[in-house]
């Protein structure tokens, strides 16, 4: 028997980087382990030199196939195993490693649109055009 494992790994695309996978067929009892990719495909190599390697870092049951299958999120690393350019978890790991001894602390930005009487946003406005924007951020911009 055998079991489906998805690699997904982060490409080269700019400005804003995409998520891409493949599926390969793993038999059970074997861990999902290094795989190859021609990286011309998703902006990470030139034609002439297109090998990339993933390199799984954490592997999970896949929710939506049969039991037994895998998601298999992986970093992008060169043919040497250096990390690859793109491959933006190789710097965040070293930054984790060589802070270790601090307490990360992380932030969630909200933004909320305040209604005046219940009304939408776009509702009664007494010009045609909102006012220029101050030199706010959003966290401040709700005193005006």
């Amino acid at each position: 028997m055998s079991y489906q494992a998805e690699y997904i790994w982060i490409d080269g695309t700019e400005p804003s980087p995409l998520l891409r996978s493949k599926t390969k067929i793993v038999p059970d009892g074997e861990e999902p382990g290094i795989w190859g990719f021609d990286g011309s495909s998703t902006n990470q190599a030139t034609g002439s030199d297109s090998d990339c390697v993933l390199s799984p870092v954490f592997v999970c049951p896949d929710p939506l196939r049969d039991p037994g299958d895998k998601l298999v999120m992986c970093e992008v690393l060169l043919t040497d195993f250096t990390p690859h350019p793109t491959n933006t978890r190789a710097k965040c790991l070293a930054a984790a490693e060589k802070y270790a001894d601090q307490e990360p602390w992380f932030g969630i930005e909200q933004e909320y649109t305040f209604l005046q009487d219940g009304r939408p946003p776009s509702a009664g406005r007494s010009t045609a055009t909102p006012p220029p924007r101050a030199p706010t951020t959003a966290a401040s911009a709700a005193t005006r």
